[in-house]
């Protein structure tokens, strides 16, 4: 079983991913949690279903962990996400608060890739 956050936090992510968003709900989401995306209530059932839509359209999503930073109850997780394996994908970040081993609260911002950039050292 996992012990750290990170994992925690990782593994998550990677349940969704797959698209096993209600074992992903129900391992690691906590009884009180909220989330900040401004596209749906901020209430876990709202995402969630988000979720398990976006899965269902975009069967074949890839998520890549770039990097995993925690300090105290805080996790963020910067990954690359595909909803498509042609797709250039995103760069996203997920920060995720934890209490009491379980993830309470989440904030998640993204960048598209764009397919030309001037800066040389990409988005990762």
């Amino acid at each position: 079983m996992f012990t750290s956050n990170k994992e925690k936090a990782v593994a998550f992510l990677q349940l969704v991913a797959s698209g096993e968003v209600r074992e992903a709900y129900q391992r690691y989401i906590g009884p009180d949690f909220l989330h900040h995306n401004p596209f749906f209530r901020g209430d876990a059932d709202s995402l969630m279903l988000a979720m398990e839509e976006n899965a269902a359209k975009n069967p074949h999503k890839t998520l890549e962990i770039k990097r995993v930073m925690e300090e105290g109850d805080i996790v963020a997780v910067h990954s690359h996400v595909k909803q498509k394996q042609e797709d250039i994908g995103a760069a996203v970040v997920h920060i995720f608060r934890f209490n009491n081993d379980l993830i309470v609260e989440l904030w998640d911002v993204g960048q598209p890739i764009p397919e030309q950039s001037p800066n040389e050292n990409g988005v990762f």
